[in-house]
C-alpha cells in the first residue's frame, strides 16, 4: 500500500511528535508499505522517511522546484518526483497514494487534508484520510469540522471522508 503522509517540516516541534511519528514509520516499512510525502530534510517528514527507510520500506518523494533549488531535499527519497508548485505536488500525491495520514503540521498540511477530503466529497476518488491524533493535537480541528457540521455547512458527515486516529492500532484498524 502506498501511504501518502502530510505533516510539519519544522524541527521546534514537541519532541513527542518525533518519537511517536519514528513508531508510525517502523510500522509502515515493517509492514511492507511505501510512503509518499513532501520530500523534504526537516521536521516530521524527515523523521516519518527515515523510520521507513531503516524499516524496510520505500519512499516517495513528491518535491516542487522551490524545495529542490534550496536544498532541502531529503536524502531518505528512493523515488523523487519533481513538481513544478504545491498545487501539482497535492495532485501527484492524491494519484500515487491509497489513504492519506495526516500527522501534526500547519496550513500546508491543512491545505492537503482538505483538498484531498473536499475532492472525495465531490466525488474524484473514495480515498480515505486519516488524522493522527497524537497527543490531541487535532483536536481543535475537529471540534470545529463537528460545529461546521452542526451549522449544515458540510452535506453529510465529515466523518465519511475524514476519520480520526489516536494510535497505529486504531489506524491500523482503518486500513
Amino acid at each position: 500500500m502506498k501511504i501518502c503522509v502530510f505533516c510539519s517540516a519544522n524541527q521546534q516541534i514537541d519532541p513527542e511528535f518525533f518519537a511517536i511519528t519514528e513508531e508510525l514509520g517502523t510500522w509502515i516499512g515493517k509492514n511492507g508499505h511505501s510512503i509518499v510525502y513532501g520530500g523534504v530534510n526537516q521536521g516530521l517528514m524527515e523523521c516519518i522517511a527515515k523510520a521507513v527507510k531503516e524499516a524496510g520500506g520505500r519512499t516517495i518523494g513528491v518535491v516542487p522546484m522551490m524545495v529542490e533549488k534550496t536544498g532541502r531535499t531529503s536524502d531518505y527519497v528512493d523515488v523523487e518526483i519533481p513538481c513544478d508548485n504545491l498545487t501539482d505536488r497535492k495532485q501527484l500525491m492524491m494519484d500515487q497514494s491509497d489513504v492519506f495520514i495526516a500527522l501534526p503540521g500547519g496550513i500546508g498540511t491543512m491545505d492537503e487534508v482538505f483538498t484531498i477530503a473536499a475532492s472525495a466529497t465531490i466525488g474524484y476518488h473514495q480515498k480515505l484520510v486519516i488524522l493522527y491524533n497524537m497527543k490531541g493535537f487535532w483536536n481543535q480541528l475537529i471540534a470545529l469540522l463537528d460545529d461546521l457540521q452542526t451549522k449544515g455547512m458540510i452535506r453529510g458527515d465529515w466523518r465519511q471522508y475524514i476519520k480520526t486516529a489516536d494510535s497505529i492500532e486504531e489506524i491500523s484498524r482503518l486500513l
